[in-house]
């Protein structure tokens, strides 16, 4: 076994802390990383607040993780000491189930195994990237882009490939006018990957003070949705709209706005459920609402390579380990530009608690 050190929440009141634990020594088909950079996603906050109702205590949060590999399992034929790789929101599947055999992973039909909080449907529970260290089948572990800001890159493996996947699936190229709603992790990406796509994006929000953001982004308009007239004015002409936002809010604003054949999807996970849309708001232009996961293996690859062809990465925020409970404060209050990430070189000051 290695032993490592980490930051865990030990119930849902209490803030996060040092905590000591161990990782599996490494198997033949393993790669032990030395953690450099972790992403902090929202799903860190659900869970550790245990606001889903099935966090596994201690939790060890974080699936947004650049790192360098340190050791190899004898099998290991993709990476080598030394090499820049990431790791997502998964580190295992079955592997041989429908899903798992097209690369969908994120779909396993037996339920993926979580880079922290354990399986899906129970098990055995995993420690994710707010550590030093980390050990994950090479199945699992991504090849990062050759970029300087590495740390730029660590939410490419949730929010990138969250707004990727959908994008990528629904077909978005160039001509389509796309709509994003909410401007936030996940909504600052979609912006950046569907404009690269070719997309003319739209971003919907509450807030008149996200035009600027918006344009600087590669959208070409912003509409306020609180507006009626403004959002009237687009009704009808979307493709494609993706939903980023976490939080209960009614869904026929949007419905509305899509051509005949368009797709809403949402990407958003609120502790609420949404109100029900209106049904002859779907029935009566053939439109469609759906949902999507993150992306499987194949494709969070083919996104990195993505990102670094044209040069994308996320807006961040670089903190020490020692800030993350504040950190969870402002994001709460939106108040990151538009993703916080750990410098995990900051947890190798810490006195070690056991």
């Amino acid at each position: 076994m290695i032993q490592t050190l980490g930051y865990a929440a030990m119930d849902p009141k209490s803030p996060l802390r040092p905590f000591r634990f161990e990782r599996r020594a490494v198997g033949a088909d393993d790669v032990r990383i030395e953690i450099l950079y972790c992403g902090v996603c929202h799903s860190d906050l659900h869970t550790v607040r245990n606001e889903w109702n099935n966090t596994l205590f201690p939790s060890v949060p974080g699936h947004e993780i650049v790192g360098r590999v340190a050791e190899v399992g004898k099998g290991v034929k993709r990476f080598k000491v030394d090499d820049v790789v990431g790791v997502g929101c998964m580190v295992d599947s079955c592997l041989h189930c429908p899903s798992c055999a097209e690369g969908l992973e994120q779909y396993c039909e037996h339920g993926f195994t979580g880079t922290y909080n354990g399986p899906v449907y129970g098990g055995e529970n995993t420690y994710g990237g707010y550590s030093q260290t980390i050990v994950v089948k090479e199945h699992f572990v991504l090849r990062m882009p050759s970029q300087t800001n590495l740390a730029a890159c660590a939410p490419l493996l949730c929010a990138g490939i969250t707004t990727f996947s959908p994008l990528r699936h629904w077909g978005v190229t160039a001509g389509h006018k796309v709509g994003v709603v909410g401007l936030g992790g996940l909504g600052h990406m979609a912006i950046k990957l569907a404009a690269a796509m070719g997309a003319h994006v739209v971003l919907f929000s509450r807030s008149p003070g996200k035009k600027e953001d918006a344009l600087r982004l590669g959208a070409r308009e912003m509409v306020l949705s609180t507006d009626p007239d403004a959002m009237a004015r687009h009704a009808n002409s979307f493709n494609f709209i993706l939903d980023t936002v976490a939080a209960p809010h009614k869904l026929d604003d949007y419905l509305n706005l899509l051509k005949r054949d368009g797709t809403m999807t949402l990407v958003g996970a609120p502790d609420h459920p949404h109100p029900s849309p209106e049904v002859f708001n779907l029935i009566f232009k053939r439109r469609t609402l759906a949902g999507s996961l993150i992306g499987g293996i194949p494709e969070t690859q083919e996104m990195l390579d993505f990102c670094a062809k044209h040069n994308i990465a996320c807006d961040i925020e670089l903190i020490p380990i020692q800030s993350i409970n504040e950190a969870y404060e402002r994001m709460l209050r939106s108040d990151v530009r538009y993703r916080f990430v750990i410098d995990m070189q900051s947890l190798r000051q810490e006195a070690p608690e056991v």
